[in-house]
């Protein structure tokens, strides 16, 4: 999807050479890269991929493509843009605000843009392109053009599967990349003006005791106003609250901020100013909270009138703080690899890469093994290895051998076997690392039979961690295996992302430095439910935050406990405070949400479906049980405001809604991404973010050969030249053509018969 997005945009920017502003100037190409970033963007004009939210025109008719204001003499165009072409929109004002809490950033961009490139007296689809942050999710779109306006919505599927569901076109709703959003206006006049708001949600990177935001702000020269340079307004408004009471140091800025706030546990900046060209930096902005030490609080919140779920709200956070020479847990870690024959190449290539740095990082004390698996699973070493220099340098030539793909998928045997070997474990917590791309048909048994050696191990069982790579494995599966594991989750929707993803992870769950934490009185409390369900171990890497609902009430004083390194016990006051500017409820959904939807799919609780929809609706916060609707309303109508539309009941309403003219309703596609796909594991179909690369069909096996005909023949017509020309023809076109090659087919009949016939 991406080359294809990149490609018309590179067209686009070709055919907006028509667009004439007079003398001062025309709208061009972007400049040449710098060789610095060349290099990190070489591979298919990866430059052209947005780094900031951008419009663009979607252009089918090139011969629309003119300057509104003072149309100019063009040349006639013939055909069309097939796949349209995209032209990007001139940005007007930008602004932003953002709102950080704990670990999760909210972020609102207004702006507004117009279509220059359009004649006055036509009209075209345009396209917004939104790039989001570290797990961005989209939290609503709202547009307002030519006394009409849009805004997204999510509705519940309830009884419609998928084989039901009504089918949209690719560009309504989707994601060009895993973190970057695109959705559709349709029809928008040439020459308007028009205004978005858009909001997402996305999370704080954490190293070494120090948070860090980064949105993506980047924006191209060409969509800066044609004409004579003049001072173009940008806003940025940044906001924190740490929800601590220590104070919050701030380290690094990607713009001149202005400190507007200063409060114990909380900041505020503010950037504004008129400039000559759009920001070419991303906001990034990092802090930290004051403490070498861990950090710990308990944040209570009552729930707004409009809660569907009237129980208290609590958020339990602890902090590592900043002292890195705190100790570790010595390390008895299994590498399990996925090496199936859908991970030939790029996947098992950026996988080993990832291992090699994460073998490095090991400790001459720690010790681990590597269990590479398919249909059979292939050892390292049958025990556990000491990580001596000798060991490591043997365990990179055995990876360089023995990772070859090939085979099917089997997760239960060395799961299995990795148990086996960490079940004699003293002083150290041990770990398992489950990397996979595939989904397989007894995902419920393994979280079952996980559970009896959870169970069976008591406290010191080890911590599976788990990885998933590209969209056909069933990342619920995979999250619910580290809620029971009591480990962590992390994802590579994109091969290019396997090796920082990856590491990432393998320094939030192996650099642990509390384990078997409890908290007081949370066994007391009624009615509770926390999220995940077993507090996990608290790393190095990350901070470690639990939420969930109560009824009762928190004593004035609370402790939390827990086991260090040494194996001596860990106790710290937890402060109660009452979160009264912080939305704990929003904060904290997204992972209650992802957290219900794994237990749902284990447990196949409808119950629990409809719960997760509800929260999805509430909150914003997409699911695999809601999906998103763009409503137009036009300025005098009052049709679709007084339709409740918060819930479908059927598959049948649902396409008479999206099917009523009156209502101007449109369908998006589904935001979810799955509970795996069992077919393509089996066939071992390529992992990635795009469609599924499936195999050759007949008749794109005869274009590829006939293709190298062209060469052959001196770039004259040939059979592949025909078929392309022939997928392009309409039917009329076709008719006269096919009749044309039977009389030439008979003409060419009839002088055989005159040279048999003569002799």
């Amino acid at each position: 999807m991406a080359e294809e997005f990149v490609k018309s945009v590179e067209d686009g920017l070709k055919l907006s050479k028509r667009v004439y502003f007079g003398k001062d100037r025309s709208v061009v190409p972007p400049k040449p890269i710098s060789m610095e970033k060349s290099e990190q963007q070489s591979q298919s004009h990866h430059h052209l991929i947005p780094t900031a939210p951008i419009f663009y025109a979607v252009i089918s008719d090139p011969g629309i493509v003119d300057n509104p204001d003072c149309p100019s003499y063009q040349p006639h165009v013939h055909g069309r843009c097939d796949p349209p072409v995209l032209i990007p929109l001139q940005m007007n004002n930008i602004s932003v605000e953002v709102d950080c809490y704990l670990d999760t950033a909210f972020v609102t961009l207004t702006g507004s843009w117009r279509v220059h490139c359009v004649m006055g007296s036509r009209s075209c689809d345009c396209r917004l392109v939104i790039p989001m942050g570290e797990q961005g999710s989209i939290l609503g779109v709202e547009v307002d053009v030519s006394r009409r306006s849009f805004s997204t919505q999510l509705v519940t599927m309830e009884g419609q599967t998928d084989t039901d569901k009504p089918q949209t076109k690719q560009e309504d709703g989707w994601f060009l990349k895993p973190q970057i959003y695109t959705l559709t206006i349709p029809q928008v006049d040439g020459g308007s003006n028009f205004s978005v708001k858009v909001s997402w949600s996305q999370k704080l990177l954490y190293d070494a005791g120090q948070l860090t935001l980064n949105v993506p702000f980047d924006f191209p020269e060409y969509v800066s106003p044609a004409g004579k340079k003049f001072a173009k307004r940008e806003k940025i408004q940044l906001n924190v609250n740490s929800g601590t009471a220590s104070e919050v140091l701030c380290k690094t800025t990607s713009h001149p901020f202005k400190e507007t706030r200063r409060q114990v546990g909380k900041l505020g900046f503010l950037y504004e100013a008129d400039v000559l060209t759009w920001s070419s930096t991303n906001i990034s902005f990092s802090y930290m909270v004051s403490s070498s030490d861990t950090l710990g609080g308990l944040l209570l919140q009552s729930p707004s009138v409009h809660d569907l779920d009237q129980r208290d709200i609590f958020c339990m956070f602890l902090f590592p703080g900043n002292n890195n020479s705190k100790k570790v847990f010595r390390k008895q870690v299994v590498f399990l690899v996925d090496s199936s024959e859908s991970m030939r190449g790029t996947p098992l290539e950026n996988v080993r890469n990832a291992l090699n740095a994460a073998l490095s990082k090991l400790n001459p004390e720690d010790s681990f093994n590597i269990i590479a698996f398919n249909g059979e699973t292939y050892l390292f070493s049958s025990s556990l290895e000491l990580a001596t220099k000798e060991t490591i340098e043997r365990a990179l030539q055995w990876i360089s051998i023995n990772f070859i793909a090939g085979g099917g998928t089997n997760i239960l045997l060395p799961l299995n076997q990795a148990m086996e070997m960490l079940s004699n474990t003293s002083d150290t917590v041990p770990l398992i690392f489950l990397i996979t791309d595939g989904s397989v048909e007894d995902e419920r048994h393994i979280c079952d039979v996980m559970k009896k050696h959870m169970e069976n191990k008591g406290p010191i069982s080890p911590r599976i961690s788990t990885f998933g790579i590209g969209k056909f494995c069933n990342h619920y599966f995979l999250q619910m295996l580290a809620l029971i594991g009591r480990g962590y989750y992390d994802a590579a929707l994109e091969l290019d992302a396997i090796e920082v993803r990856m590491q990432r992870l393998f320094t939030a769950a192996s650099n642990i430095i509390l384990t078997n934490i409890t908290i007081d009185c949370f066994e007391h409390l009624e009615a509770f439910e926390a999220y995940p369900s077993h507090i996990p171990d608290l790393s190095s890497g990350c901070p470690l935050i639990v939420s969930g609902r109560y009824q009762g009430k928190f004593p004035d004083a609370l402790k939390a406990r827990g086991t260090k390194a040494d194996l001596s016990n860990f106790v710290i006051d937890l402060k109660l405070q009452r979160a009264k500017d912080i939305p704990l409820e929003k904060v904290c959904v997204k992972q209650q949400i992802n957290l219900l939807t794994a237990q749902a799919w284990l447990s196949q609780s409808k119950h629990l479906e409809v719960k997760v929809a509800k929260m999805s609706i509430q909150f914003g916060f997409s699911s695999e049980y809601t999906r998103m609707i763009l409503l137009q309303t036009e300025e005098g109508k009052q049709g679709i405001q007084s339709v409740d539309i918060q819930e479908i009941p059927n598959k049948g309403d649902m396409q008479k809604l999206v099917d009523s003219r009156s209502r101007k309703v449109s369908l998006l596609k589904g935001l979810g991404i799955g509970f795996g796909d069992l077919d393509a594991t089996t066939k071992n179909i390529f992992p990635g973010f795009g469609e599924p690369q499936l195999p050759e069909i007949a008749g794109e096996v005869f274009i590829n050969a006939a293709s190298s005909c062209c060469t052959k023949l001196a770039n004259c017509c040939c059979c592949y030249c025909c078929i392309r020309v022939c997928s392009r023809m309409n039917d009329q076109c076709m008719i006269a053509l096919t009749q044309l090659l039977t009389a030439l087919a008979c003409l060419g009949c009839l002088s055989c018969c005159d040279v048999c016939s003569s002799d």
